[in-house]
């Protein structure tokens, strides 16, 4: 069995936050693991994978981020990848796969560029139940 794939977000987002939730109601096989793109943990997969974050990128770090298969995929990528790994009617997310990247990348950082205004923030990073704790880094 492969390792799990790792979805990273932007800790401190409402929104990214609640992405997490959605996934984690929706993956019964949990195959996915979490860290917030702001932790020890989340830096060192992304430089593992040679993607090091610079300190300005953490100011303001990209929503989602998924590390699956030895790959990394950001922005919408990141968004389809995970929607399809979830199964089921969430496979039909394959279709934004139609639409050029560059569309699906710009609406992407349109939200992701609003997310705090429209979903606000936190003042720090959601810490996940003891149930839940495994699957985070």
């Amino acid at each position: 069995m492969p390792a799990p794939a790792t979805i990273l977000f932007d800790g401190v987002c409402n929104l990214c936050n609640g992405f997490v939730q959605f996934v984690i109601r929706h993956d019964a096989a949990g195959q996915f693991r979490f860290a917030a793109l702001q932790s020890a943990a989340g830096q060192a997969l992304l430089a593992a994978h040679g993607h090091p974050l610079a300190p300005a990128a953490l100011a303001d770090p990209a929503s989602v981020v998924l590390v699956a298969e030895g790959r990394v995929y950001t922005h919408s990528a990141a968004v389809l990848h995970i929607a399809g790994r979830l199964g089921g009617g969430w496979r039909l997310a394959a279709v934004g796969w139609l639409l050029p990247a560059p569309w699906r990348d710009g609406l992407y950082r349109f939200v992701a560029r609003h997310r705090y205004r429209w979903f606000g923030r936190q003042e720090s990073c959601w810490l996940p139940t003891p149930a839940l704790r495994a699957r985070f880094l």
